[in-house]
């Protein structure tokens, strides 16, 4: 069994496109293309639906991809105990970061990392939570950092970094800026429905953070006014220090840049986990092992969890 043609049919998958798949694969559509009819042809079925703009698996292209993840996962695998092993310190690690934070973590993380592992190869990944939790389900990334409920967590492994309060933010100019501690004093805490009448901007009803932010309004008993939604907690942030609107956001976003927000802890101090995640039953290598030590000593700044009303 040939594994590039594993790699070569997962790949025309992953982009739903023959064409952006032979680019990611530095080989020629034209060459792409003939090893899927060569494969199809062998198979006596085809593995896609074509289109011009989407390439669909078929039920049997379903199965071909389940048990081609599979081989490729073990075959991963099976690299990792041996480089283990022999200390080599050689190979891949893909390493999945969320958009924003994310990317602050990995280039602080990742020259540590890199001096101790120089011949290991790094493939960030900057996805959100779920995209994330589908591709370490499908062995397509080795570990993933991402931010979440434990509501929000599959079947797979996670590892708690440390937990993270979500703040009340609002412009540093509001009459009710005023009421907010000095700078390196505990967040004083303001009730929420002191705002019920200021605009709010919010992220995405998707993302992780928004059950939590909707559940703290609930809690308030009142529903805001939402001036729009955002995929990005920075720019709800932006936005804060702009007075353009309010917003209740992770703490991490007001403690990287205060300037221009005062920030509250809310009275129920809501919060989510910054955690690790690795496929279950999957073999975790010692430089993974390692990137996850540098993260963690990343975010082990003290929680503002330890406030006090």
């Amino acid at each position: 069994m040939d594994l590039r043609q594993l790699e070569y049919i997962v790949k025309i998958a992953e982009e739903n496109n023959i064409t952006r798949a032979a680019e990611k694969l530095f080989i020629t559509q034209s060459a792409l293309n003939q090893q899927l009819l060569r494969l199809e042809k062998e198979l006596g079925t085809p593995l896609f639906y074509r289109s011009r703009t989407n390439w669909r698996p078929t039920e049997a292209g379903m199965v071909y991809l389940e048990n081609a993840r599979k081989i490729l996962q073990i075959k991963h695998q099976t690299y990792s105990i041996i480089s283990d092993m022999a200390a080599t310190k050689k190979g891949r690690l893909s390493v999945g970061f969320t958009p924003g934070r994310g990317i602050d973590m990995f280039t602080a993380v990742y020259p540590a990392f890199h001096s101790q592992y120089p011949n290991i190869i790094i493939e960030p990944k900057e996805m959100s939570v779920h995209q994330q939790q589908q591709q370490i389900s499908q062995g397509n990334l080795d570990i993933g950092f991402m931010t979440l409920q434990e509501s929000d967590q599959t079947g797979d492994v996670y590892e708690i970094i440390r937990r993270e309060e979500f703040v009340l933010a609002i412009p540093e100019g509001h009459p009710l800026g005023a009421l907010a501690a000095p700078a390196g004093e505990p967040l004083a805490v303001l009730e929420l429905s002191r705002l019920q009448y200021e605009p709010f901007v919010f992220m995405y009803k998707e993302s992780t953070s928004r059950r939590l932010t909707d559940a703290v309004f609930r809690s308030a008993g009142f529903e805001p006014s939402v001036l729009f939604e955002t995929s990005s907690t920075a720019t709800i942030a932006t936005l804060v220090r702009s007075r353009i609107c309010c917003g209740v956001i992770p703490y991490y976003y007001v403690q990287k840049e205060p300037k221009g927000i005062a920030a509250f802890a809310l009275p129920e101090h809501p919060a989510w986990n910054i955690a690790v995640s690795y496929r279950r039953g999957s073999y975790v290598s010692q430089a993974a092992k390692e990137f996850i030590r540098l993260a963690a000593e990343y975010w082990s700044a003290p929680p503002v969890s330890e406030q006090t009303d």
